[in-house]
């Protein structure tokens, strides 16, 4: 399972997380919450918070965590074919040709970028500044 963002911990929260809540584990239990953790690429504390909270929106850790990593690589793939348009600007800045094609192509590539921000916005749990 790949991460979706570049920290293991969650982002500093604006004020500090100032409530600590205590769990006692079992030492299987403990195992199981650290491999699970692994294999997301996040720390425990994280899972623990986002797996719960994003069941409160009617999805799970797994499912919130496939979708963001789906929509971070459409985000790169984009990016990608943004700088294929920009060359093939730069390729018609030098002949003094600009294609129609090229406009609707950028106005298309700057929607969806706007829509993916926009759900990856949506998707962040409320006072997560991550």
């Amino acid at each position: 399972m790949t991460r979706f963002d570049s920290r293991k911990r969650q982002s500093n929260a604006a004020g500090g997380r100032s409530v600590r809540r205590e769990v006692k584990l079992t030492v299987d239990q403990n195992l199981a919450l650290q491999v699970m953790a692994d294999e997301a690429g996040v720390s425990v504390a994280r899972l623990l918070v986002e797996s719960t909270l994003s069941q409160s929106r009617g999805e799970t850790a797994a499912e919130r965590h496939e979708l963001i990593t789906s929509l971070f690589l459409l985000q790169r793939g984009l990016a990608a074919a943004g700088n294929n348009i920009n060359q093939i600007a730069r390729a018609a800045n030098a002949t003094g040709e600009i294609k129609g094609e090229l406009h609707d192509s950028l106005e298309h590539l700057r929607a969806t970028v706007k829509r993916i921000d926009e759900v990856l916005e949506s998707l962040k749990i409320a006072g997560d500044p991550a």
